[in-house]
């Protein structure tokens, strides 16, 4: 069997068998299949697409490709979240020590970046000291003893779907429903928890940009999800502009902090509840949503979820004193005011030339070794439905070099479109799709 035969195969819309896909992937994880074959055979599955046995096939070698975690140590049902991305989605840093304030325990592996989107394992990093790199066994005790813990992927746990992460993100692969849904479900099985909740989005922010897509890739993964003995559920929420006001990863946080202060973006805080709502009902802690926004709102009004931040950040390693004083966090110190061209109403912004301009800025990669700025960003003023006078902010950018600045503020004025009529907002939630 030849990796080139397999590239042609797939380049004329054949489908793969099992035993290729397999040989596939353990090739591509030891190395005897070099990545430039592996990006062609990547463009190859954008182009002509692969089918649901495919897709599961491809899944379940990328979770057999390194260890399958055993999670049977921690008490109670493990529940996991995940996005598929995008821009100013700092969810799991509200949604993670919320569940978890509520005797929930939440096992999470999580990713970097990805293209224009920002990844949950970057922003963490803006607290000081805090690690990503857990051992087994100090994953399952930070479980027990805080209620949650947040692991970036180990060289053991999926390695197949780490290194095609990775290779996709530089090449122009990574928008795919195959892709997409099997690197999110050969993590999500290899890791243990007992349910899952996905946040599928959709939008021109979104990788999913039609909504049908979307719910295509939703049914996808909870079909395999619930094939694979998981409770699985997924809900579509809306990316047509970014997830609440913050864009890049100190920024976020701090829209995080905010939220579980009881002061955050009410867009943000939808998508928040919805999927938590669905992961305590899971775990059986609440009898439905109702009674589990309930209490959502509960440990937000008594302080319990952010005091489960702290606990949670300080567990790993890292100086959980920005949780009570933000300020701490870095924020560049040079600005840039993109201001209305004309009187009227934000009818659209693109969310992905906002997260492109973040990254111009610095906080995304380029390349699969570039270095993010933890301290830029993008901060709107004014969003979808808003109205505007001629040259009142529409958004502040944070950066360290004066030509990015205006390059980034460009893009970011391009992607605002002012209108003489205000035109309904999109929603934030679309609809659930339960195993």
């Amino acid at each position: 069997m030849r990796m080139c035969d397999l590239i042609l195969k797939k380049k004329r819309g054949e489908e793969l068998d099992t035993k290729e896909i397999r040989f596939m992937i353990r090739g591509y994880t030891d190395g005897s299949i070099p990545d430039y074959q592996m990006s062609a055979m990547a463009m190859a599955i954008c182009f002509n697409g692969m089918s649901r046995r495919e897709t599961a096939d491809l899944t379940l070698a990328m979770r057999d490709s390194g260890e399958v975690l055993d999670l049977s140590g921690i008490r109670g049902i493990k529940v996991d979240k995940h996005s598929t991305g995008g821009v100013g989605d700092k969810t799991s840093l509200a949604l993670a020590p919320l569940v978890a304030s509520l005797g929930v325990p939440v096992a999470k592996m999580s990713g970097r970046g990805l293209g224009h989107t920002g990844g949950t394992i970057d922003k963490l990093a803006c607290f000081p000291g805090f690690t990503t790199s857990l051992s087994a066994e100090t994953f399952v005790r930070n479980v027990n003893t805080v209620g949650i813990a947040i692991a970036g992927q180990t060289a053991s746990l999926a390695p197949a779907d780490k290194k095609l992460y990775a290779l996709r993100d530089v090449t122009g692969t990574v928008d795919q429903m195959s892709l997409i849904a099997s690197s999110i479900m050969s993590k999500k099985l290899a890791s243990g928890s007992d349910a899952i909740v996905l946040d599928v989005k959709t939008g021109n922010g979104a990788f999913m940009k039609r909504y049908e897509d979307a719910v295509a890739l939703a049914e996808e993964m909870v079909s395999i999800g619930t094939l694979a003995g998981k409770k699985t559920a997924a809900v579509i929420t809306g990316m047509d502009q970014p997830l609440g006001f913050a864009v890049g990863n100190s920024l976020e946080v701090i829209e995080a902090i905010d939220t579980l202060c009881g002061r955050g973006p009410e867009d943000f805080k939808e998508v928040v509840f919805a999927l938590g709502a669905k992961m305590l009902v899971f775990a059986g802690r609440a009898a439905d949503e109702a009674e589990a926004v309930r209490l959502m709102e509960g440990a937000i009004a008594d302080g319990s979820a952010l005091k489960k931040l702290a606990e949670f950040v300080e567990a790993q390693g890292g100086d959980a004193a920005p949780v009570y004083d933000t300020s701490l966090l870095p924020i560049a110190d040079k600005t840039f005011i993109v201001r209305a061209p004309k009187d009227g109403y934000v009818n659209r912004i693109l969310a992905e030339e906002v997260g492109t301009a973040c990254m111009q800025l610095g906080g995304g990669r380029e390349n699969k070794d570039s270095e993010i700025d933890l301290s830029v960003g993008i901060l709107l003023k004014k969003k979808n439905g808003d109205a505007v006078t001629a040259g009142e902010p529409l958004a502040v950018l944070y950066g360290r070099d004066e030509g990015k600045l205006r390059a980034a503020a460009d893009r970011v004025q391009a992607a605002y479109e002012i209108g003489r009529e205000r035109r309904k907002p999109d929603p934030v939630i679309y609809r659930s799709i339960d195993g």
